[in-house]
């Protein structure tokens, strides 16, 4: 069974860059025909998609946001990541990892906060 886990900072300064982790576990994430995403909710609204990478290494960016993210991955430890650089108090939200590979699995979420 795979498993997702986020992991980051809670607490990030306006205009810094926002960098969380995904750990992934029971499978790879170079499975044929898996994706990784990240997703994420803020405070009274509904699920926002920021972005995926492929099980190839191809990523594919929310245009919303596109500007200012950044997806990767390190395969010899099994994780991805996401950058958001300049954010500000909107970007405040709880951020999910989700992977779409034999099934669809969701990591537990982080908050994260952005405040002076």
């Amino acid at each position: 069974q795979v498993q997702v886990q986020e992991s980051g900072p809670g607490l990030v300064k306006p205009s810094q860059t926002l960098s969380l982790t995904c750990t992934v576990s029971g499978g790879s994430i170079t499975i044929r025909e898996s994706m990784w995403r990240w997703i994420r909710q803020s405070p009274g609204k509904g699920l926002e998609w920021i972005g995926t990478i492929s099980y190839s290494g191809s990523t594919y960016y929310s245009p919303s946001l596109k500007s200012r993210t950044s997806i990767s991955r390190d395969t010899s430890k099994n994780q991805f990541t996401l950058q958001l650089t300049s954010v500000t108090p909107e970007d405040t939200a709880a951020y999910y990892c989700h992977a779409a590979a034999t099934s669809v699995y969701w990591g537990q979420g982080t908050q994260v906060t952005v405040s002076s």
